[in-house]
């Protein structure tokens, strides 16, 4: 049972990066970006690409890099001219780019299914007393947990953090009293893309690489978002949390259902809480 439940974690923080990324975007540009998943599996293909040339080390520094470059320019020469036009235009735009790294990632690294080997120093299994677990899943859990939790102390304690707040609550005011909504919102964006990059690294010796892990994820993610509530930050990290434990859980006691967890997990909650775990009493 406590293995499951580590698998579950595993796979919870990978859902936590990534939708804290898809939870951002949203809440300072008012975007349901539907390339996130196509943005994580082309930081798992170019990691892929570095790893083998260089070091999974190396992947895991520079490509979220890039994807938050590629974030700020997706944000300058798109995302920036569509606000206040209809909510189509944002939804068209990311259909695009999904479209476009869709066809990237096929022609630069082909159809079949890829694995990126851990490092070794994390490529075997430690002992835990009670069993022993996948080193390199351990490294995920830690990783993200990590990262999450300085991205919450990012937004509480730093003043960039209080813009974003501030934005994301109450634009025109935020401008009235001097903030550069428009830098405060290239920042997160090129977060958000930053952290698809990082999801991407840390699932790639995890998960196998396949034209499709995008689109998969995506849907999981978007009903982690919901579940936590849009707009919140603290809330699709506890649902992204909570789904990845059920799932874990329901693919050894009841594996016929488990594909259909994060659906039911979605249901019950709308049902008895229709704004989601954090509501939307704050914009982040």
């Amino acid at each position: 049972m406590l293995v499951q439940v580590l698998n579950g974690l595993a796979f919870g923080v990978l859902l936590l990066v990534l939708s804290s990324g898809l939870a951002l975007i949203f809440g300072l540009r008012g975007v349901v970006n539907f390339a996130h998943g196509a943005i994580y599996m082309l930081a798992a293909y170019v990691a892929l690409s570095i790893s083998d040339r260089t070091s999974f080390w190396v992947a895991l520094v520079t490509v979220p890099i890039l994807l938050a470059v590629a974030g700020l320019l997706v944000d300058r020469f798109g995302l920036r001219f569509l606000v206040g036009r209809s909510p189509l235009d944002m939804v068209l735009l990311t259909f695009g780019i999904t479209f476009v790294v869709a066809d990237v990632v096929q022609t630069f690294w082909g159809t079949h299914a890829r694995t990126i080997d851990p490092p070794r120093v994390l490529a075997g299994s430690t002992d835990l007393g009670f069993a022993t677990y996948p080193t390199y899943r351990l490294f995920v859990i830690a990783t993200g947990l990590l990262v999450c939790a300085g991205l919450v102390a990012w937004l509480k304690l730093s003043r960039t953090g209080l813009f974003v707040r501030a934005s994301g609550d109450d634009r025109v005011t935020a401008g009235a009293m001097g903030i550069n909504v428009d830098r405060v919102s290239a920042t997160v964006v090129a977060l958000g893309f930053g952290l698809a990059g990082l999801a991407g690294v840390l699932a790639g010796p995890y998960l196998t690489l396949s034209p499709s892990m995008g689109a998969e994820i995506l849907i999981t993610t978007f009903i982690v978002v919901v579940v936590g509530g849009l707009g919140s930050i603290g809330g699709p990290m506890v649902a992204a949390l909570l789904i990845g434990l059920a799932n874990a859980l329901a693919t050894v006691q009841v594996p016929t259902l488990a594909a259909y967890v994060p659906y039911l997990l979605m249901l019950v909650v709308l049902l008895l809480r229709p704004q989601g775990i954090a509501g939307r009493r704050t914009a982040l």
